[in-house]
Parts: structure tokens; sequence; C-alpha cells
């Protein structure tokens, strides 16, 4: 009886641990995709580029219209200022006009002041021929007086205009560069148009590209692997995905340096981990075992860019890894935790150290993790980007093997 009951008791043992070691296709998943949807969403971003590039080109002739009025402005601004400069060269020329008429009326009011206190006034009056003559004599001394006072009230009106204009031209002035400030706004506002908010998000000529290499890659999976390519297949159906019980860290040790959310007036959709130097090459394993679904080379802003479909504990999840110096995968990869998916880079690969990823500075890993699978149509929305598991999401956290995890 205990034999038979030992014997009972090994074999289900046996029986638990043979299950237990069964590979794993795939875990049930509410609302599945489908090749149905890469076809769909593929299809919906040709439509979305069609009309991406008629807004960007609107966008772009807003733009160039305002440059040229910025640029009439600044033409108009400039000879507003060259205005003012002849103006103030007016006023200073007509002060200078008055100041010497003030000193010659001077003059001559002192010298007609003398000429009625002695005799040479009176010979010079009464030198006329004639009553008439006289008279024309006497007026002719009063006119120059009056003249001098004349033209110094002409020059006085003169400088008037003159400051009034240059006000003018300054209130012109302001006005122009007001207006080139407006101009400006509405080319930044155009700007805003073509490119998106997010730095890392994908340009839709990018985004076309990957949703049709994910499309292909799938069918030629699904053709292989079941002999089916209608869209009603199962994408899990064809890559044969390893169920994934936990998560592993993507690198041997590294410390987080930068954090998830707003920084910089955009948005930061990953932790950025570092590492005592050389960081450079290390390699850069898969969080969670999956399928390639992505690969974007050297992008502007994000370099080599990686994208991994993953299933944990049955929910779907995209893993991403950022600024790889290369990648050491293929797209449709099935990967498991111990895949050396790619390499870390940042360093030698940024604008600054001579390469071409504007958005980094020194060797790190942009590693982010979004519930749901990868959309190249719509990137990793914020809404479903969540801090990796195994990390909190604080600056200056360290870890030091793949599964040395951050339990709360």
């Amino acid at each position: 009886m205990n034999f038979f009951r030992k014997f009972i008791n090994s074999f289900f043992l046996l029986l638990f641990l043979g299950f237990s070691f069964l590979p794993s296709v795939s875990a049930k998943v509410d609302n599945p995709r489908t090749l149905g949807d890469l076809r769909e969403n593929y299809n919906e971003l040709l439509q979305e580029k069609a009309e991406n590039d008629s807004l960007t080109e609107a966008a772009k002739a807003e733009i160039a219209r305002k440059e040229a009025l910025i640029k009439q402005a600044e033409a108009d601004i400039h000879q507003a200022e060259e205005d003012m400069e002849q103006a103030e060269e007016d006023i200073r020329i007509s002060n200078e006009r008055i100041e010497e008429m003030k000193a010659n009326a001077s003059e001559v009011l002192l010298y007609l002041q003398q000429m009625k206190g002695t005799n040479a006034y009176v010979e010079y009056v009464s030198g006329a021929t004639s009553m008439t003559d006289m008279i024309m004599r006497i007026a002719a001394i009063e006119q120059l007086s009056d003249k001098i006072y004349d033209t110094i009230g002409e020059l006085e009106a003169e400088i008037k205009r003159n400051e009034e204009l240059k006000i003018e031209l300054e209130q012109k002035k302001k006005n122009l560069e007001a207006q080139a400030a407006e101009y400006q706004k509405v080319i930044e506002a155009n700007y805003d148009k073509i490119e998106e908010y997010d730095k890392y998000a994908l340009d839709i000529d990018t985004q076309v590209k990957a949703a049709k290499e994910q499309l292909d890659m799938y069918v030629d999976k699904c053709s292989n692997n079941i002999g089916r390519t209608d869209d009603a297949v199962v994408l899990t159906d064809c890559s044969k995905v390893p169920l994934n019980s936990g998560w592993l860290n993507p690198l041997n040790y590294g410390v987080v340096t930068s954090t998830i959310g707003y920084r910089w007036g955009s948005y930061h959709n990953a932790l950025d981990i570092g590492g005592a130097s050389p960081f450079e090459g290390s390699p850069v394993y898969a969080a969670a075992a999956g399928v390639v679904s992505g690969m974007i080379y050297e992008y502007s802003c994000g370099g080599n860019m990686l994208y991994i479909d993953v299933n944990v504990g049955g929910k779907e999840y995209t893993t991403y890894y950022y600024h790889l110096l290369s990648f050491n995968v293929r797209l449709g990869d099935v990967v498991t935790q111990d895949t050396v998916i790619g390499y870390v880079g940042g360093w030698s690969t940024s604008v600054q150290h001579g390469g071409y990823d504007t958005c980094t500075t020194g060797a790190h890993l942009h590693y982010g993790v979004a519930t749901g699978y990868y959309n190249p149509r719509t990137g990793i929305v914020r809404s479903n980007v969540i801090t990796p598991p195994g990390f909190p999401n604080s600056k200056g956290y360290s870890f030091y093997s793949r599964n040395d995890m951050w339990n709360g």
C-alpha cells in the first residue's frame, strides 16, 4: 500500500514537472492582434502620409510666406533706422543754422542799435533823395531784422517736424518689430505641425516604412509556420514566442541617469541607464523573451532603435531600446532573455562626437516598456508607457546584475 502511494505521488510529481518544462508558445490574450490589424494599420498610415504630406506642404508654404514678410519687415526696419539717422542729422544741421542765425541777428541788432545812437544811422536815413527813399531805407533796416527772426522761426519749425518724424519712425520701428515677432510665432506654430512634440516620435515616412516591414515580416512568419496569411490569422500563432513568467534587467549593471516624464520641453518616454566608462559597447539583453517587431536604423533622435513585442503573464507589452551602437538581431527574430540584442551606444553615435544622433551626449541605454504591442503608426503612446518592471522611476537607482530587481 505504501509502495503504491509512493508510486502515485512520484507519477504526479513527474507529470507536473514535465508540464512545467514543456515549451510554451503562446498565452491567451484578450483581443489578440491579427494580420488584418497590421494591414489595416499600414493602409491607414498610407492615408495619413498622403494627408500629412499635403498639410506639411501647406505649412511649409505658410512658413515661406511669413519668412518673406519678416524679410520685408526687417528691410522696413532698416529703412526706418536710416530715416531716423537722417532726421537726427537734419535736426543737428538745423540747430547749427539756428545758432548761426541767432549770432548774426544779435550782431545786426547790435549794429542797428549802435547806428540809431550815432550819426551813421541818421546819415544813412537822411541821405535819401526823397521822402519815399527815406521810408524805404528805414523799412529795409527793419525788414533785415524781421527776416532774421522769420528764418529762425522756420528753422525751429523744421526742427519740430524732424522731432515729430523721429518719434513717428521710432513707433514705426516698434510696430515692425512686433509684426516680425508675430510672423515668427506663426512660423514656429507651423513647424510644430511638421514635427511631433515628443522628440522621440518617428516621422511619417519612417512610420510607413516600419509598418510595411512589420507586416511583411509577419506575413512571412505566418506563411512558413501555419501556411495562412489571411486577415483572421492571429500573430501569436505565427511567432511562437516563449511565455515569460517575469522580467530581467536589460544590462548586467547600470545606474538610472534620467527618468520618465517631461523634461526640457518634451516627453521622455523611458529610463536612461548609464554606467562606468567604458560603458559603450556593453551587451544589451532582452528584458523578456519575444519577437523583434521593429528596427529603426540611425534615426536622427534615438539612433538605432529596437522594439520587441513580449508576453509576460498573459499580458502584451512592447520593450524598446534606443541609442544602440549596433544590432545583434534581425526583424522577426524570436529572442529569449539570454539573447544579446545589441550593444550600448550614445557616445560615438552622438553629434557632439562626430555621430548622427542629436538626442544623446554620452554612452547610455534608453530603455522603456509600454503596455500593448508596438505600432509604428502611433509609436510609443505616452499613456501606455509604464515604469519598467524591476525599476523605480528614480534617478540614481543602481543595479549590479540582471536579476538585481527593485521590489518597491
